[in-house]
């Protein structure tokens, strides 16, 4: 009965250390990955999130164009006139301006503490902006990410003119 009792025992770890370890396997190598152009692998494309606000910071403040981020090799300019935002460039250290393009949501896509996203349900409810629109101008890097800088609507001089609906992406 003893030995019994101890091979049925040994079997179950045994069994249990499989069904543990099979999970990994199974999901294959290069998940985050997809195949591009001739069959090779290419990373998923991601959409990086900065809060425009804090970056631009006491820059708001004085008209002109100031540098409020650098990328690699982009830098990334904002126009200030009279306390509003009327645009944001992008240059590239080696080809130069780069296309900006404006989005616009009601949701608030970068987390102000981070400075990146911070998805809905981990965001206390009396945390949340309720009604505000939020403008973002976006750039693709070298790698294909796209880099967007979040303002509040009150922040931008024309913050619906050449906006498009934001549609996050979700991996």
């Amino acid at each position: 009965m003893i030995s019994i009792l101890r091979i049925l025992t040994v079997s179950l770890a045994a069994l249990a250390l499989v069904a543990i370890d099979t999970p990994t396997h199974a999901q294959g190598k290069g998940k985050d990955e997809q195949h591009g152009k001739g069959g090779q692998k290419e990373k998923k494309k991601e959409h990086k999130h900065h809060n425009g606000k804090n970056l631009v910071g006491d820059k708001i403040k004085q008209n002109g164009k100031h540098k409020f981020h650098e990328h690699g090799k982009y830098s990334a300019f904002v126009n200030v006139k009279n306390g509003k935002i009327a645009g944001v460039e992008v240059t590239h250290a080696d080809k130069g301006a780069v296309p900006v393009k404006k989005y616009k949501t009601n949701k608030k896509m970068a987390d102000a503490s981070a400075g990146g996203l911070q998805r809905a349900s981990f965001v206390l409810a009396q945390a949340q902006s309720l009604g505000n629109t939020w403008i973002g101008y976006a750039y693709t890097d070298d790698y294909g990410d796209e880099i967007i800088y979040w303002f509040e609507y009150e922040m931008i001089l024309d913050g619906d003119t050449g906006a498009v609906e934001y549609v996050p992406i979700y991996g």
